[in-house]
């Protein structure tokens, strides 16, 4: 397969695959404690970050997975601050002055125009495979990430990225996000998962939803917000053009929402013909388990569920037990990709030595340290956006963003240039680390080749 014409990629193009394409953390990743209802976001609050090493820490990972045959690909972080979103709101001058007078006036709003969360491409998008869609493309829709305004800002940019690494219109289609309001509450492949014997083979798909937008007597949460509605979900299933017989909705139990479950991949994780979930995890397990079984058909389906004795809901996501990668390797081997944290919860730990002693499809967990990630509120999952691809979409992706080993050093060289060692949120007023942003970000889609993608390079 084509790479950029100083190396290989250590993946081999192959029939159908599942290919990860996970964000850069950006320049401005700090310590906002900007999401409510995410226990690691508000519990480190106001620490002090480091970009460099986040992001020097998510692309070892990338290398890591690309290193085991894996297609590894890299989404570019957005532009931050945002300076566009407070001219919006009123604040006017130059950027540093918009700067200046939205920390000194709207100190939380000029916060959540800094936030680096677009690294969580887990909520980038939802993706549908060309082997589910009516039209047999790939389908795209950006999440709209309507609950929380640090995350709102992103779907435009968002689109604009996919569209530059997903460009051919004969293999990929990309829809603009739902309406921008909580009826259509949208958080992407965070709440989405796709089942298949093959990857390349129509699979169900299986949304989670948190709460109905138009009736008030189902049941959702009372003390953290549900974030994704089942009319968001349906929509999408419309939009991507799926089958209904093969498409799955169940809801999160509102309960687990309640105690930090902000999305269904802190709770659930799913590959191949494999559900991983903990006891609690859905309203109805039983109607759940009936259901996929039903569009899944006659072949085999395992559920692994975690029981609330051996991991309790903390400590699943306190170490992010579900917001693991599972992932099929070259070999056919289906293994973990968790945190260290899991490592370092003895709870935890011991049911994945159990589990992968046990006669299950699940072989190995590989430990890796996405400490920065982790403090914000996202692990390896969070950190990731699956897309299944046959042979022929394989070669169309843009292949400037896929991970090789000139590449990696190409990337971290970069990190090392532009990133700041240590960054507490009151740096982030510095107009100088705006100039320094704009900067890289230029520079990485000339290395990435996309393009024209901020607004600042449009001007």
């Amino acid at each position: 397969m084509a790479q950029d014409n100083s190396n290989q990629s250590n993946f081999t193009l192959s029939s159908a695959i599942e290919a990860n394409f996970d964000g850069l953390v950006g320049p401005t990743h700090n310590y906002a404690g900007l999401s409510f209802g995410n226990v690691a976001s508000k519990s480190n609050a106001k620490a002090v970050s480091n970009p460099k090493q986040a992001a020097l820490q998510g692309l070892e990972k990338m290398k890591a997975l690309s290193d085991m045959g894996m297609m590894q690909g890299i989404i570019a972080p957005q532009e931050r601050p945002d300076v566009y979103a407070l001219r919006r709101i009123g604040f006017s001058g130059s950027d540093s002055k918009v700067m200046q007078d939205a920390y000194k006036q709207a100190p939380h709003i000029f916060l959540a125009c800094c936030s680096a969360s677009s690294m969580w491409t887990a909520n980038a998008a939802t993706v549908s495979a060309s082997a589910d869609t009516s039209d047999s493309r790939v389908h795209f829709t950006p999440a709209n990430l309507t609950n929380k305004f640090h995350r709102a800002i992103e779907p435009a940019v968002t689109g604009n990225i996919l569209r530059a690494m997903f460009a051919d219109e004969s293999h990929f289609v990309h829809h603009q996000h739902l309406p921008e309001n909580d009826h259509f509450g949208d958080e992407g492949a965070a709440n989405h998962t796709r089942f298949c014997d093959d990857y390349g083979s129509q699979g169900v798909e299986f949304f989670v939803y948190g709460k109905y937008a138009f009736n008030d007597s189902k049941p959702a949460p009372k003390r953290y917000p549900a974030r994704q509605t089942i009319e968001a979900s349906q929509a999408i299933a419309r939009l991507h053009g799926l089958n209904a017989d093969r498409t799955v909705y169940a809801q999160q139990n509102p309960d687990v929402i309640d105690q930090g479950v902000f999305h269904n991949d802190v709770i659930a994780v799913g590959n191949k013909n494999v559900l991983f979930y903990h006891q609690q995890a859905f309203l109805n397990t039983p109607s759940v388990q009936e259901d996929i079984l039903r569009a899944y058909s006659d072949k085999p389906f395992h559920f692994i569920e975690v029981p609330t004795a051996k991991v309790s809901v903390n400590d699943a996501v306190k170490s992010y037990l579900f917001n693991t990668q599972l992932i099929n390797l070259p070999n056919g081997e289906m293994v973990i990709i968790a945190p260290l944290e899991c490592k370092h919860t003895p709870s935890v730990k011991a049911y994945l030595d159990w589990l992968t002693s046990e006669d299950t499809p699940i072989k190995a967990v590989h430990y890796f340290d996405v400490k920065q990630s982790m403090q914000n509120g996202g692990g390896p999952a969070c950190l990731r956006l699956r897309v299944a691809l046959n042979a022929k979409e394989q070669t169309a992706v843009n292949p400037n963003v896929l991970m090789t080993d000139t590449k990696y050093a190409d990337l971290r060289n970069w990190v090392n240039k532009h990133y700041r060692d240590s960054l507490h949120a009151d740096d982030l007023v510095d107009p100088q680390l705006l100039d320094e942003s704009r900067t890289a970000l230029d520079e990485l889609t000339q290395l990435l080749n996309l393009g024209s993608v901020y607004p600042f390079q449009k001007k």
